[in-house]
């Protein structure tokens, strides 16, 4: 059974940035990886996808140019670097993983816990 556990997640104030990370317990270096975000009051939303590979990249338009997603396949671990932080970004961010790269949250298998963000102006 694979687990995800995501870390990082911090208070900064608006302007500022942080990388999440996402670590997996077991090898899943063949699965694309997904990082979602779920505000308070609101649904989840998706934020960045990464293929196996590393060679293709999905963002949403609200996070396009100000987030980068990443992988480690040696360490099976995926990082969310965020710049330019908005208030609007405050959230518990999740990390997930699965068989393809997508948009749709039901085509992940395996899900993290999540880390909250917060930024505050």
């Amino acid at each position: 059974q694979v687990q995800l556990v995501e870390s990082g997640g911090e208070l900064v104030k608006v302007g500022g940035s942080l990388r999440l990370s996402c670590a997996a317990s077991g090898r899943i270096s063949d699965h694309a990886w997904g990082w979602w975000r779920r505000a308070a009051g609101k649904e989840r939303g998706f934020v960045a996808a990464i293929n196996w590979r590393g060679s293709i990249r999905n963002y949403a338009d609200s996070v396009k140019g100000r987030f980068t997603i990443s992988r480690d396949n040696a360490k099976n671990t995926v990082y969310l670097q965020m710049n330019s932080l908005k208030p609007e970004d405050t959230a518990v961010y999740y990390c997930a993983a699965g068989r393809i790269i997508t948009v749709q949250a039901r085509d992940y298998d395996y899900w993290g816990q999540g880390t909250q963000v917060t930024v505050s102006s």
